[in-house]
């Protein structure tokens, strides 16, 4: 996330056809939830109604003022944001990556580890990467490995050995 509430989401890829649609790399999970998000922030610039769409396996969306291939082309590479009021709420025990990136990190042997730098899907589960005097990539397995999350507090107690 970044420091002025806003929420990174995905980028431009590409050029989809030749009226300024846009070929969109979603970093939502899963991938199509970008196009539930009726305003992004390109730059310093908001589009509201985006319409945004699954097409085949790709994800497009056409943004207003941006009506022909030269237009697309040059939004190429742009980050695509939003504010972070538009996430959903989330039940209680489920987070938002962004969320967990800076907590302090500590095993129950009272160990810190560091601070918790990236989140990573892995497939099979996710990890976290903890850095501190060195870096660390632990499960995030809930109630498992995770045993404790505070984000007032700003910390995370994991059931891992120091050595790991």
């Amino acid at each position: 996330m970044n420091t002025n509430g806003r929420i990174l989401i995905g980028k431009i890829s590409g050029c989809f056809g030749v009226k300024g649609w846009l070929k969109i790399f979603s970093y939502s999970n899963p991938r199509e939830n970008i196009v539930s998000y009726n305003n992004w922030i390109i730059g310093n610039k908001l589009f509201e109604s985006i319409q945004a769409k699954k097409q085949g396996k790709l994800i497009v969306a056409k943004l207003v003022g941006i009506d022909d291939k030269d237009a697309a082309q040059a939004m190429i590479g742009q980050k695509i944001e939003i504010e972070k009021q538009q996430l959903a709420q989330l039940d209680d025990g489920h987070y938002y990556w962004h969320d967990l990136e800076g907590l302090e990190v500590s095993n129950t042997n009272g160990i810190a580890f560091g601070q918790l730098e990236s989140v990573l899907e892995t497939g099979a589960n996710d990890v976290i990467f903890v850095k501190g005097e060195r870096t660390r990539v632990i499960p995030y397995i809930l109630d498992t490995v995770i045993l404790k999350v505070d984000l007032e507090q700003k910390t995370m107690l994991v059931d891992w050995h120091e050595d790991d």
